[in-house]
């Protein structure tokens, strides 16, 4: 049975038929819905700044995993840090990510659609799953903005991060016009 309504539903989005309610996702509110609290956006750790505003396009500069009580997620995944671990310190960098940019365009409503992610996992060498970190954001984007949430995205392994941060996520936004 919920092969069928998948199949009726996706197509149905095939067809145009349901765009309608996919579009109309109110982020402000599903944020509320999933009781996640936005951040206080934090100073960049150097000389940049956390978004770069071009045309209807805002570039957001690579964030970690804020901790609601201050303070950061650090370990590397596979010896300090589980996956399950490195997961929620993802969703914790997404939270991160949409307090800078509810900061710059002032209202979620504003986005048509998240672009692209490029993910960061700080990893031991044998480490292999850095999609399933970066999922802790992915799907976190795609429960706060619906269809509009789904992007592009590369997860990458690294040596190491800065501050010894678990992830670090960058992203990319556009704006309705």
């Amino acid at each position: 049975m919920k092969a069928i309504i998948s199949c009726i539903s996706f197509l149905l989005l095939a067809s145009g038929i349901c765009q309608a309610q996919q579009t109309n996702v109110n982020p402000e509110a599903r944020i509320k819905e999933l009781g996640i609290q936005l951040i206080t956006p934090t100073p960049p750790i150097a000389n940049y700044v956390k978004a770069v505003r071009v045309g209807n396009m805002v570039y957001l500069s690579g964030h970690g995993p804020d901790k609601p009580e201050g303070g950061l997620v650090t370990g590397k995944v596979g010896s300090d840090l589980t996956l399950e671990q490195a997961r929620d310190a993802a969703r914790l960098t997404a939270i991160s990510l949409l307090s800078t940019l509810k900061a710059e365009v002032g209202d979620l409503n504003k986005v048509k659609r998240i672009v692209k992610v490029l993910g960061m996992v700080n990893a031991i060498p044998t480490f292999e799953q850095h999609p399933k970190v970066i999922n802790g954001c992915s799907d976190l984007l795609v429960q706060v903005f619906g269809e509009n949430g789904k992007h592009a995205r590369s997860a990458v392994g690294m040596g190491s991060l800065p501050n010894n941060i678990a992830v670090e996520i960058e992203m990319i936004v556009e704006l309705k016009e």
